[in-house]
């Protein structure tokens, strides 16, 4: 996704986990980043006014409870391992085929959800994932209306498909670009960890920002395969690094800011 001042934003207010934030420290955040000030104070108006922010006090702000849910949902990155379960070789299906296809809003919602839970069209109106996230299709269905699906929307536990359509499915995800995304992503975060206390604070502050928003959106919208479908062993390694870089990241923001370290 493009870093506009829009989306610095919602960066900032999801990395500072429910603080207010002040509309100088994500002007001077912007600064870092090439965007404009009157871009960032266009943006706080336009996100006040779809609802998406509110102000708790003059110059203040945070994230409204309408953006609380689906900005819940993208925090959770920190714990996505915990919502897998061992495979049994079962898959989650999505029938939206009598779902509308007229209001463009809506839609985008409803992809939205199934991407983010790693959903891939088999046929028209059916999309599916191994069946190994949360305890019940029930949570699975909560979670998916929670992102944007429509609740008329069917979603249920299906197995034993016909021989054309097991072979398609084992090919909706690459796995092996997955594999490389975790390795290869993983080696640069650690890389850039290692010679982040010789940069300028400034400079450290926007990289973070930009390596870490990569990162964040490479687990947010992991599909959690199963082994052996992918290096799970991989994955695992993976989140651990962004969770260390996140960290290391945010340490950086607090100091430019003039914030005291996180104990």
């Amino acid at each position: 996704m493009k870093l506009t001042a829009r989306t610095l934003i919602l960066d900032l207010l999801l990395a500072i986990e429910g603080q207010p934030l002040s509309a100088r420290d994500a002007i001077s955040g912007a600064a870092l980043l090439g965007i404009r000030e009157n871009n960032v104070r266009i943006a706080l108006m336009r996100l006040s006014t779809e609802g998406l922010i509110e102000a708790v006090d003059r110059g203040l702000y945070r994230l409204s409870g309408a953006a609380h849910e689906l900005a819940g949902e993208v925090a959770t990155w920190r714990t996505i391992e915990a919502r897998t379960r061992p495979w049994r070789g079962d898959w989650l299906v999505v029938h939206s085929g009598p779902l509308g296809r007229s209001d463009r809003r809506r839609m985008k919602a409803r992809q939205r959800a199934l991407d983010m839970l790693g959903f891939r069209p088999l046929d028209p109106g059916l999309e599916v994932r191994p069946d190994n996230i949360e305890d019940s299709v029930d949570a699975v269905r909560a979670r998916l209306v929670k992102l944007g699906l429509e609740a008329e929307a069917g979603v249920f536990v299906a197995s034993q498909f016909d021989a054309a359509r097991e072979a398609r499915i084992a090919s909706l995800w690459d796995g092996k670009a997955l594999n490389a995304a975790y390795r290869n992503l993983g080696k640069e975060l650690e890389a850039w960890m290692q010679r982040a206390a010789q940069l300028e604070p400034e400079v450290a502050a926007r990289e973070s920002l930009l390596m870490g928003r990569k990162a964040i959106r490479q687990v947010v919208f992991d599909p959690m395969l199963p082994s052996p479908m992918v290096d799970a062993d991989a994955r695992h390694a993976f989140i651990e690094t962004v969770r260390a870089y996140d960290r290391a990241g945010q340490a950086i923001w607090r100091q430019v800011r003039g914030l005291p370290p996180l104990v």
